[in-house]
Order: C-alpha cells, then structure tokens, then sequence
C-alpha cells in the first residue's frame, strides 16, 4: 500500500489510542476494539457492493 495517512489522521488516532499506564504507550484493547469496528464496517460496506452488483447482474 504505497498511500500514506496525513500527519492530522496520524496524530489524531494516536492520541485516541495512547495510554500513560500501558508500558507500550497505548491503550491495546482500545486499539484492537476499533481495528475490529474498522474491519466490520468494511466487511458491511464489501457486502454492499456485493449485493449491489449481483442485483444488477440480475437484471
């Protein structure tokens, strides 16, 4: 994936995920808790897609 996050995105999701109290700096359920959320939306969004194109494949 050659495309790059802005600096803004970048340091926005940072300050969402850091922790002062994990010794790796971030909060690792909330991380993984949004990774989760982003990989269903996807999921939601691919399903769309794909019934959208079956529909018209149908016509």
């Amino acid at each position: 994936m050659s495309e790059e996050i802005s600096r803004e995105e970048y340091e926005r999701i940072a300050s969402e995920i850091e922790s002062d109290t994990s010794p790796v700096g971030i909060d690792a359920k909330k991380t993984h808790v949004l990774i989760l959320y982003k990989l269903a939306e996807i999921e939601r969004r691919l399903i769309s897609i794909e019934v959208a194109k079956n529909t018209k494949a149908a016509e």
